[in-house]
């Protein structure tokens, strides 16, 4: 595997990838667990070679947020890609993606207010200013990203199909499966902040959402359930609930009721750690 720092290394090292085939791009902060890796799997299933970057964004980071404690482990994260195949990491460094000068900003409406939006201001003008740079610099036949972070996607897939945005075909931009771990947890570079006890505890997530979840498939009004969601997380350790909320899969929209397209989206705190997790609304 070829490390790279430099966008004008990286641009010849594209280039040399390309003569011999199709190019995939997957976007990191680092921090990598198996659900990282299992993108990497998926791009090599999909395209000739997998570039990987690792860049931790401060542009999507508030100023009360863990931009100084996100774990950063270079070493390890390029032994974990080197085993998986990936041909290309693009590791740059703040001033590499933000040179002297720098002023600008890429905003997307609408997927983007609401949710993660609304509880991190600036969060997702941060994402499509990176991510539409790593497009660029890159030059992706197709890119992947995980769908724990389903309003990420939901904000990458309109850029993209705002900006024209010169990727081979509209399914480019492929959504890949939330990986968890066996009691049910959705796997995330944060979890390594959660206590044991803390850890234990926020099994409650994906549980209360599969409850909640089979009422609104028996039929029950939303705004109850959502309140038993909410109660059940308070019971099992949260600290506070951000959000629970049903909403449109494809617009982000808010739903009064299940319209066949629903997802739960909920973002809860406990010990100090933000969580966040969405499942589709189906049997």
């Amino acid at each position: 595997m070829q490390t790279v720092t430099t966008l004008k290394d990286l641009r010849q090292a594209v280039d040399d990838l390309r003569l011999t085939g199709s190019l995939a791009l997957v976007p990191t902060m680092g921090a990598l667990h198996e659900g990282h890796l299992t993108l990497m799997r998926e791009a090599a299933q999909k395209a000739r070679h997998v570039v990987a970057s690792i860049f931790v964004n401060p542009r999507q980071f508030g100023p009360n947020e863990d931009l100084d404690a996100y774990p950063r482990q270079l070493a390890e994260d390029s032994a974990k890609l080197e085993a998986e195949g990936v041909a290309l990491l693009w590791a740059p460094g703040v001033a590499e993606m933000y040179p002297q000068g720098y002023a600008t900003n890429v905003s997307v409406s609408g997927v983007s207010a609401g949710l993660c939006g609304a509880d991190r201001p600036g969060h997702f003008d941060g994402v499509a200013t990176v991510v539409l740079k790593l497009f660029n610099q890159v030059r992706p036949d197709m890119a992947l990203f995980g769908e724990k972070d389903w309003q990420q996607l939901a904000v990458i897939r309109r850029m993209a199909r705002d900006l024209d945005l010169t990727l081979p075909h509209v399914d480019a931009i492929h959504g890949v499966a939330i990986v968890r771990d066996p009691d049910g947890l959705a796997m995330s570079s944060r979890n390594a902040y959660l206590s044991p006890q803390d850890r234990a505890n926020a099994a409650v997530l994906p549980r209360a959402m599969d409850a909640a979840i089979a009422d609104l498939l028996a039929g029950e009004p939303v705004a109850p359930v959502l309140a038993a969601l909410e109660e059940a997380l308070l019971a099992g350790g949260f600290a506070s609930v951000d959000y629970a909320e049903l909403r449109d899969a494809d617009s982000i929209a808010l739903l009064p009721e299940d319209n066949g397209n629903a997802r739960l989206f909920v973002a809860a705190r406990i010990g100090g750690t933000r969580l966040i997790d969405n499942k589709a609304v189906s049997a």
